[in-house]
C-alpha cells in the first residue's frame, strides 16, 4: 500500500474513532490497526480491520428499517427515528448506500481504499 493511501486511512481511521456513532469493536480494532501499521503484523490486522468495518457499516435500507421500528424509537426517541427515517430516505434517493453518520462516513471512505490496504 503506498504512503499516500496509508496516509489517508490513518486519518479516516482517527475519524472513526472519534466519532459518537462508532461502535466499541470498531475503535478496538482500528486501534489495533493503527498500532499494527508499518509493523510485520499490518496484513494481519488489515484483514481483521477490513472485517470488522464491513461487519459495522449500516447499510441505508437497514437503517431506515430499525429507525422505522419500534427498536428505533426506544433508541433515537419517537421524533427523532421519524426524523433519521426521513432523512435515510432522502439520502437514499440521492444514491447513498450507506447511513451517513460520522463513523459510518468514515468507513465507507476506508472501505473504498480496501483493494490498496489488502495488496500487501
Amino acid at each position: 500500500m503506498g504512503r499516500e493511501a496509508v496516509d489517508y486511512v490513518v486519518e479516516k481511521t482517527r475519524e472513526l474513532m472519534n466519532a459518537a456513532t462508532c461502535s466499541s469493536e470498531a475503535k478496538e480494532a482500528a486501534q489495533a490497526w493503527l498500532d499494527a501499521v508499518g509493523t510485520e503484523r499490518e496484513a494481519a490486522e488489515t484483514k481483521k480491520y477490513i472485517e470488522e468495518l464491513e461487519a459495522d457499516i449500516m447499510p441505508i435500507d437497514n437503517l431506515i428499517g430499525f429507525a422505522e421500528s419500534e427498536a428505533g424509537a426506544q433508541v433515537f426517541g419517537a421524533d427523532k427515528a421519524k426524523s433519521v427515517a426521513e432523512h435515510a430516505k432522502e439520502i437514499k434517493a440521492a444514491g447513498a448506500k450507506y447511513c451517513d453518520c460520522p463513523a459510518c462516513a468514515a468507513v465507507e471512505a476506508i472501505l473504498e481504499k480496501k483493494d490498496s490496504l489488502l495488496e500487501q
